[in-house]
């Protein structure tokens, strides 16, 4: 669903992919205010939806859905697709970083040769190291029901789907995550700017004081400013 700003032109877009841990329960209504939002503030707000676990989603389907969503944005007359952002919050905010990437991954892997290229990532509180949330815990079995084998079964799968694996990714990532969300633990973003910053890639951190994991993705919210901020400025 494609949310334009009023008037003519080309326009840059943001690609928003709602969150979730994967599963069936919880669909693109969740990134709808946000694309809304980002229309009222002069940027395109395109809230994709995905095959989730439970509903035929999961490794590769996941992967391949979010590459088709924003491919189709080449065939949008009013979107410049040479600013084009992910912004994604929790699962989706792994799945943002992910289709950052995409040019960087090798030929017949789900999500290559892309259409559109992202030219920046904004993750709010994503789960972007999938081999630690799996060891941690995050989300219960969620990375597990997710890719469908754990590490040790098939760690070139985690290879292709965690952020983490993929650096560096050539594109700048901005990362939002409260310091107190009890979902998604903040370590996963330091972590990932850490090794991030490593690996030669652009990162930015912004740790949002006592704020938890939800907040991020309420339209009305004060961190939620902090990410559509952190979307424009990638736009450039």
């Amino acid at each position: 669903m494609l949310w334009l700003p009023a008037g003519g032109g080309k326009v840059p877009v943001a690609v928003v992919i709602h969150g979730g841990f994967w599963m069936r329960d919880y669909g693109v209504e969740l990134a709808v205010p946000l694309a809304q939002d980002l229309a009222e503030e002069g940027i395109g707000g395109y809230a994709i939806e995905y095959r989730r676990v439970g509903k035929g989603g999961g490794w590769p389907r996941t992967f391949e859905d979010v590459a088709a969503a924003i491919d189709a944005l080449a065939r949008q007359p009013r979107v410049d697709v040479s600013k084009v952002v992910a912004v994604g919050h929790s699962a989706g905010g792994q799945l943002a970083v992910w289709a950052a990437g995409r040019a960087g991954m090798p030929a017949g892997a789900p999500g290559d040769d892309p259409r559109v290229p992202i030219r920046g990532a904004v993750s709010q509180a994503g789960v972007l190291d999938l081999i630690d949330a799996y060891r941690q815990q995050v989300g219960g079995d969620a990375v597990q029901a997710f890719l469908g084998a754990t590490p040790d079964q098939d760690r070139p799968r985690y290879s292709l789907a965690s952020p983490y694996e993929r650096l560096p990714l050539g594109v700048p990532v901005a990362l939002v995550h409260g310091t107190r969300d009890s979902e998604v633990p903040i370590e996963q973003s330091r972590r990932y700017r850490d090794a991030a910053v490593n690996a030669g890639d652009q990162v930015r951190l912004t740790e949002l004081q006592k704020v938890g994991h939800y907040e991020l993705i309420d339209p009305h919210s004060e961190a939620w400013a902090t990410c559509r901020s952190e979307a424009r400025r990638l736009l450039g």
